[in-house]
């Protein structure tokens, strides 16, 4: 084989390359192009978004405001010999139930510390 035949079988190699990757990105731009498409008739096709008169209001009262309370586990009782356990159905609605004591409980120092926060623990 001649140099010249090299010459023409790289050169159409690289044209081939240069067609493979226009066509890729052809390829790329119809998909994106399709999916702007798609999303456009499927959001037609959703409900229209409310006016700003159909938005929810404030109560007249005015803003709701927080409730604090101090929650306490709410135990089960132990049943004795001979008693039946509490069936699902017999339970409270709720795992806590109001404390009897709502004062906060506050951090006095040297008292306490995080795990891994370095401090001396409960002294």
């Amino acid at each position: 084989m001649s140099t010249t035949t090299f010459v023409l079988a790289a050169s159409s190699s690289e044209v081939l390359n240069v067609i493979a990757a226009f066509a890729g990105g052809l390829l790329i731009a119809g998909a994106l192009v399709w999916a702007v498409v798609f999303g456009m008739r499927v959001q037609d096709r959703e409900l229209p978004r409310p006016h700003s008169d159909e938005q929810p209001h404030l109560p007249e009262t005015g803003p709701v405001r927080e409730m604090r309370e101090m929650r306490e586990p709410d135990e089960l009782p132990v049943p004795d010999e001979g008693q039946d356990r509490l069936m699902p159905y017999e339970l409270h609605h709720s795992a806590t139930r109001t404390g009897k004591d709502q004062k906060r409980k506050r951090w006095l120092p040297g008292s306490s510390g995080g795990f891994g926060s370095g401090g001396l623990g409960h002294v």
